[in-house]
């Protein structure tokens, strides 16, 4: 069924009918276009548009059709209707008669796509915190759990004493701050566009503040041609999206980089791995490669949004339907990527040994050192280049710092006593100055 053609003397080429056909991924926002009809029906007969009985019938109609499909009763189909709007309608009206017909009233479909997506996009945005507040957590609980000294790096060199519990909570940060990226894509797009019409609303006095409140939006969408031609919503969740990516893909690469034999800092459970059909003894971090790699596509779909609209006038054209290919694959691949990221942390073990082994080499204390001479009186940038010569004393004597004997240090500086060594151990070092807060 098409909601037009009266006006056509021919038939829609068949390629054609399959080239729109925006069905298969349109049919996703099942709930939110009966939901939004209901309301619609509801303020139609509310403003004595159509008679109250018409809109009970439409009302009890959708909400039927909206319980079959949630219970598997109806399956809606990937052929065969134009898209999601005409289902809905052919099948109320199959139901109810001519009072189907009216739904449509003080209508497009383009008010009706762009509530749809917009409702959708709330309910997915929502999802998507709610995961990463999940992943938040088993962050939080892996890193109290193992309040374990480790380096951190700079360069993917040895630089400082970290724990990693701390490392960890770097990254429930970036997700914090997707959180509220997510929040605010949320809050900017919470104005309803149903009313809008086609582009300049409509004759009948409808009540837009009415169904915009029964929808949960804060306010309707003021400007009737900006409504049904945004997609900026898209944009920035997609935007949204890739950031989350970026995020998720760095963690994978530490994961990666940890669980080598190089580093041999974590075991990635066997949940999350893969071998070889080769070589009998790997063990392969085939779920952080595949986190890793995922970034490109979800990249690949904020590209294909921001291109598909730079070039498109006011107000609605069929390009806009290609929001949902950008959109929904985008959407399923983050989703998929924080669950598995989340399992995956949960069930890896931390090597706590080889963790506190690899501090010790590397001079992660030399920057203490320097903090030491300097709560001696000696500047800064003279500290720097004494303990800079201490460490090529180190590296050609195959030390740490720690291992100096203190006649030794004494030839560096004169302000160096036996109270360095207490200064300068990792674990002592966390006691110290802002360096508490890591703990």
């Amino acid at each position: 069924m098409k909601l037009w053609g009266a006006r056509f003397s021919k038939e829609e080429d068949k390629k054609m009918q399959e080239f729109d056909n925006s069905l298969p991924l349109g049919k996703r926002y099942y709930r939110e276009d009966i939901e939004g009809s209901m309301v619609h029906a509801r303020m139609l007969g509310n403003c004595g548009i159509i008679t109250n009985e018409d809109s009970a019938a439409i009302q009890k109609g959708l909400s039927e059709l909206l319980d079959e499909i949630e219970t598997g009763l109806l399956i809606i189909p990937d052929t065969g209707y134009e898209d999601i709007h005409s289902f809905v309608e052919s099948k109320l009206t199959e139901r109810i008669g001519d009072a189907g017909k009216k739904l449509h009233t003080a209508r497009s479909r383009n008010d009706q796509v762009a509530l749809d997506t917009k409702l959708y996009c709330k309910k997915v945005g929502n999802q998507v915190i709610g995961e990463l507040e999940k992943l938040q957590q088993v962050l939080r609980a892996k890193g109290e759990a193992n309040p374990v000294i480790m380096p951190g790096y700079t360069h993917l060199q040895r630089a400082q004493a970290v724990t990693f519990k701390y490392h960890l909570n770097a990254y429930e940060e970036m997700f914090q701050r997707d959180c509220k990226r997510m929040v605010n894509s949320i809050d900017v797009l919470d104005e309803s566009p149903l009313g809008a019409g086609a582009l300049a609303g409509t004759t009948h006095n409808i009540d837009r503040e009415y169904t915009s409140k029964e929808l949960g939006f804060k306010n309707p969408q003021k400007n009737f041609m900006d409504a049904v031609s945004d997609r900026d919503y898209i944009m920035e969740m997609l935007s949204d999206f890739s950031i989350i990516m970026v995020h998720l893909s760095r963690l994978s690469e530490e994961l990666i980089l940890w669980c080598s034999k190089e580093f041999s800092f974590i075991q990635i459970d066997d949940a999350y791995s893969t071998g070889s059909s080769m070589m009998p003894q790997k063990k392969n971090p085939d779920a952080a490669e595949l986190i890793r790699g995922s970034a490109g596509p979800v990249f690949g779909s904020l590209m294909s949004i921001l291109t598909t609209m730079k070039g498109t006038p006011l107000t609605y054209v069929k390009d806009m339907q290609l929001d949902k290919i950008a959109f929904m694959p985008a959407l399923d691949r983050v989703l998929d990527c924080i669950e598995i990221m989340r399992g995956m942390i949960d069930t890896l073990v931390v090597n706590k040994e080889m963790m506190t082994k690899s501090v010790d080499k590397g001079f992660l204390n030399a920057t203490e050192l320097a903090d030491y001479l300097v709560s001696k009186g000696i500047s800064f940038r003279d500290a720097h280049s004494i303990v800079g010569k201490i460490v090529l004393y180190c590296e050609k004597n195959k030390i740490s710092i720690n291992e100096v004997p203190l006649s030794e240090f004494k030839k560096y500086s004169v302000s160096i006593d036996t109270d360095l060594y207490d200064y300068i151990d990792y674990k002592n070092s966390f006691k110290k100055g802002i360096k508490k807060e890591m703990l």
